[in-house]
């Protein structure tokens, strides 16, 4: 019997029998797992502690002949305390939870983790809006996918202008120059940056950013929605 060890984060839990649950965990280097819990609804689990929603943890765990694992041991790294505390981040953090599942196979990339974590950390942080921490985990997830836009040339496949103003389709994911477009080369720019595998924090803090927020996550939302929906 081969004892894995990696780390996981907690995408959802369900009671099973009188004390057990089965935890599904996204992880660092294992995709996506089903992973029974024994005995961990009991008082003195020493499972508990390291299957918390919103947080980081250091899992080990053996394989089972069909598709649930069994968990060895849990232990929290990193937990996210500040979302719980507020429902509104709570509820953006099950939204984005939910979103990479369904746009996630079993055998989901590393960078899917590793987006996840990083999106967690920032909704930790209560100064962050969480329309923008929506928005740059939904860029990600369609950066890791392969539906990035295309953010260097446009439709003709002329390099996109500092002077030029330009429309954006959402099927072919390219931009078009036309003089009644709405997306400068700043809104271009910024869609670059959360496009990036920059942090959320990271982007925040570069001068000229959030003037084209809105436009930025409008756009992001619709390609999320025809893209991962």
């Amino acid at each position: 019997m081969n004892t894995i060890q990696t780390q996981g984060i907690v995408l959802g839990r369900t009671d099973y029998q009188e004390s057990n649950r089965i935890i599904n965990f996204l992880t660092a280097d294992q995709g996506k797992l089903a992973l029974m819990a024994r005995g961990v609804r009991k008082p003195k689990s020493k499972l508990a502690a390291g299957i918390e929603l919103f947080s980081v943890s250091s899992i080990s765990f053996v394989k089972g002949r069909g598709d649930i694992g069994t968990l060895i041991s849990a232990r929290a790294e990193e937990t996210y305390g500040n979302i719980v505390k507020d429902i509104n981040r709570v509820q953006c953090g099950y939204g984005m939870i939910k979103l990479l599942n369904h746009s996630t196979e079993d055998h989901a990339e590393d960078d899917y983790f590793s987006a996840l974590q990083q999106a967690l950390s920032a909704l930790d942080n209560q100064s962050i809006d969480t329309d923008f921490i929506e928005a740059w985990f939904s860029a990600q997830l369609l950066r890791i996918s392969g539906h990035a836009p295309n953010l260097i040339t446009d439709s003709d496949g002329q390099k996109l202008s500092s002077d030029d103003s330009y429309t954006f389709d959402i099927e072919s994911m390219c931009f078009s120059a036309k003089s009644s477009g709405i997306f400068s080369a700043n809104t271009i720019k910024s869609l670059r940056l959360m496009f990036s595998p920059n942090k959320p924090q990271t982007i925040l803090k570069i001068a000229g950013f959030s003037d084209n927020l809105h436009t930025v996550i409008s756009a992001i939302r619709q390609m999320q929605q025809f893209h991962l929906s």
